[in-house]
């Protein structure tokens, strides 16, 4: 009996022990959490100071709120990322301030699409038009890298690096045969020659159609690629493709032959060269505040006529959505505020969604078409705004993309498993079922086949679907139907090939789309909002799900694998009809 009151206490004790470690814990997390939200406002930025950019981390198309990010988890590193439109904003502010002579231009690789780094190229651009510098160095470029820092006005690299320089590609997983080793089957109904969605699940290799359009939308964007390169460096694009045809760069000295690069040098020489220009003793460090910590002064009017910036960017989905994709309810709602708001002149949406639901795509069309009633809106498309994002876009009164830009794929599809093989010859599973009806388990069992009379109803649905999408296109875009049809079939498109069909009404930026926006609206002093308006990061700190937490640990984990999952889970979670782009491409 003493032995066991021994060990009852001792239980108890190591129980409160552990209970007071996991609080004191929390309370140095959220203190830290705290002290790193305050500590943001006061970021001291030296005189005669570099800008370090980077893009080694995540870049989502808003910065968001969550408190959590720049901290460390056990095992897991930093959380970092930064929004497209601070990264923009952040250039723009430190082209104006006296404080930054210039740029360090650090990258390696680049975690985002060829739209997004098309902006950040443009805003580097502009920095330099004041006549500061910005100075490139890397141990290895990346293509995506080397586009980057191609803008630069020298660039330099390891002496043992490497550059990457060879052209763009684009790949597909296909997974019919481990399907049917697994026996399941993949029923498909799409309206669409080009509609390739599903060609990952039904095939084993490209469909001749599929690969006419992979091919023409990778050229079109590999021309704007090598057009970039070529004036930053002033080597000439038939030179450039010359180059990457034939592999002609392996090395440094490579680089420097080809005038890739101004010099080899390695990093200690690179800071020399920038004390040099900043006028900074040897002996003392280089001046220097990271893009991830500047921040520009606080000069957002709130007051007067609002041109508002509404985020619409992840997949379509029904209802009111999560963080990270567009619930149609959602965006719904904030389109309605908006257009009620009588500060809100103009509004631009921000659309960068490879698509998802037809229903969500057709409910989200309606109310920018009510808007557009009231007053003017304007469309901004980022990597993607194809499908179901072509859908939400095509009632706007102009719409403008990057020329790297992948839209259009106006198309429908349905997806239904039949997982009969799989559960009785696999599993030894059967399944059995009353109904009132014969269509009573109609999309919801997946233990069966379709019938020939089922194939026919859900055809039926996805024809009137698709008949809807050419319509509202063929009013928005003010286009015969049957032009519409000879554009879609599920069809992707580079903003350039899209501009030159009359898809979309301009090539260019948010900034564009913004100044766009005010112009139709007549405005000349305005302040710009951009919604939705984020949560209060400390109450964000409290609302973390076990969800975001086990995605960033799955980040971290499967790095870029990770983009695989999201494209198997997106497509297998997908209920009703799908307004969706085939796959993203991936350049490197």
């Amino acid at each position: 009996m003493k032995s066991f009151f021994k060990y009852v206490l001792a239980t108890i004790t190591g129980t409160i022990i552990v209970f007071a470690i996991l609080f004191i814990v929390m309370i140095g997390f959220i203190t830290a959490t705290v002290s790193n939200m305050g500590s943001k406002e006061e970021v001291y930025v030296p005189s005669s100071a570099v800008l370090y950019v980077s893009l080694d981390y995540d870049i989502p198309e808003r910065t968001s709120s969550n408190p959590w990010e720049s901290m460390s988890l056990p095992g897991y590193g930093e959380m970092k990322s930064l929004g497209l439109n601070d990264i923009i904003s952040r250039i723009a502010a430190a082209k104006e301030d006296d404080r930054i002579k210039g740029i360090y231009l650090n990258p390696r690789y680049v975690n985002t699409g060829m739209a997004s780094l098309k902006e950040i190229r443009d805003a580097l651009v502009d920095f330099k038009s004041s006549g500061k510098f910005i100075v490139a160095h890397s141990d290895v470029y990346t293509q995506k890298a080397y586009y980057i820092a191609s803008v630069a006005d020298e660039i330099y690299m390891n002496p043992e690096g490497s550059l990457e320089f060879k052209g763009l590609s684009a790949s597909i997983m296909f997974m019919k045969e481990a399907l049917d080793k697994l026996g399941v089957e993949m029923q498909v109904v799409k309206v669409g020659t080009y509609k390739s969605a599903v060609e990952p699940f039904i095939l084993n290799e490209m469909s001749d159609a599929n690969r006419e359009q992979m091919t023409a939308y990778l050229g079109s964007m590999y021309s704007a690629f090598l057009e970039n390169v070529s004036e930053g460096r002033q080597i000439s694009a038939d030179t450039l493709k010359n180059i990457a045809d034939n592999f002609l760069i392996r090395n440094a000295d490579d680089a420097v032959q080809y005038k890739f690069i101004d010099g080899k040098c390695y990093k200690d020489e690179v800071l020399s060269k920038l004390k040099e220009r900043l006028e900074v003793d040897e002996k003392k460090d280089v001046p220097a505040v990271s893009l991830l910590d500047y921040n520009k002064d606080g000069k957002t009017e709130t007051k007067g006529d609002r041109v508002a910036v509404l985020y619409a960017y992840g997949d379509i989905v029904d209802g009111e959505g999560m963080e990270g994709n567009i619930g149609g309810d959602k965006l719904s709602r904030e389109l309605r505020k908006l257009r009620r708001d009588d500060r809100v002149k103009a509004v631009v949406l921000r659309v960068n969604s490879p698509g998802g639901s037809a229903l969500a795509s057709d409910i989200i069309a309606r109310e920018v078409e009510l808007t557009k009633k009231v007053k003017p809106i304007m469309v901004s498309m980022g990597d993607y705004a194809a499908s179901g994002g072509y859908y939400i876009s095509t009632m706007a009164d102009s719409i403008f993309a990057e020329k790297e830009t992948l839209t259009g794929s106006i198309g429908v599809f349905g997806l239904i498993p039949n997982l009969q093989g799989l559960l009785n010859n696999k599993l030894g599973i059967r399944v059995d079922e009353v109904k009132t009806g014969k269509f009573a388990d109609l999309m919801t069992s997946v233990d069966r086949p379709l019938t020939e009379e089922e194939k026919v109803i859900i055809q039926g649905e996805v024809n009137r679907i698709y008949d809807t999408f050419t319509g509202k296109v063929a009013a928005g875009r003010n286009m015969e139907v049957s032009t519409v049809d000879s554009l879609g079939q599920g069809r992707v498109w580079t903003g350039s090939q899209a501009l030159e069909h009359r898809l979309i009404d301009g090539i260019g930026n948010l900034d564009r789309a913004i100044q766009a926006a005010a112009a139709k609206a007549k405005l000349k002093d305005y302040s710009i909002r951009y919604y939705p308006t984020q949560k209060d990061p400390f109450a964000e700190l409290f609302s973390t799900s076990k969800e975001r937490i086990k995605m960033w640990m799955l980040d971290d984990e499967l790095g870029e694998y990770r983009k695989h999952i999201d494209q198997l889970r997106a497509v297998l979670k997908s209920s009703g009809i799908q307004a969706r782009i085939p796959y993203r491409v991936e350049i490197r």
